[in-house]
């Protein structure tokens, strides 16, 4: 059987991401929102429009492998266009890409602040959640809150190892009630495993599916 040699380089390219908000107010605090499989960034900003209120700047990274989201009958032109954080394919390679990114991220955003230290939300949808979380864990960025919505902490992040990572950073869980993603026994599988390492999340749960809803990012916002 032909064996093949796996190489890789590094290589520049560019990465979009979305703002709401003025910058130049000197805001109070500094969310990042985090798109979840097949989203993009500006369609998911949207969600976030309740913050706007001259305190906040809201920042929407979006992932850098973006796909044709395939509908039967329709042409190139026509099908809808999502993005994902990774695959399981070469998946420590896009996990490295992406702390990165969001990293290089922060440096421009906090640059364009000019000395201003506001509260930072790190907050993750579905596949987001993940990326936030390991995000957390291995990025630079100084967070003070991360929140999981519609998503959990990535299985195969080690907190025997990583939990001082999330240790002065508050940990909110928030899910819909009707939320298949994240359903009652994961949550508790969860927060089984947050007390293992004396960790703790505070938990949101609404009415709703697999969805951010107004009410419930009213309840994370109002809590900073």
């Amino acid at each position: 059987m032909e064996e093949f040699a796996e190489h890789r380089i590094r290589i520049e390219r560019a990465a979009r991401y979305y703002t709401l908000g003025d910058s130049a107010r000197t805001p109070q605090e500094l969310w990042y929102v985090i798109h979840g499989y097949a989203q993009l960034a500006a369609r998911f900003l949207r969600r976030f429009r309740p913050l706007d209120d001259g305190t906040r700047l809201v920042v929407a990274p979006e992932a850098l492998s973006r796909f044709y989201i395939e509908r039967p009958g329709r042409t190139h032109a026509e099908t809808p266009v999502g993005a994902s954080w990774m695959t399981r394919e070469d998946r420590f390679s896009e996990i490295d890409d992406y702390v990165a990114y969001l990293d290089a991220l922060d440096s421009e955003i906090r640059s364009a602040l000019d000395g201003a230290v506001p509260r930072v939300t790190v907050l993750g949808f579905s596949q987001g959640a993940a990326t936030a979380a390991r995000w957390v864990e291995r990025g630079r960025a100084t967070t003070h809150r991360l929140v999981l919505w519609g998503g959990l902490l990535p299985p195969d992040l080690d907190l025997s190892t990583h939990a001082d990572a999330f240790r002065g950073v508050e940990l909110i869980v928030a899910a819909g009630d009707a939320d298949a993603h994240v359903p009652p026994a994961a949550l508790a599988e969860q927060r089984e495993r947050l007390a293992r390492h004396a960790l703790r999340a505070r938990e949101i749960a609404y009415a709703g599916g697999h969805e951010i809803t107004s009410a419930a990012l009213a309840e994370v916002a109002a809590n900073p």
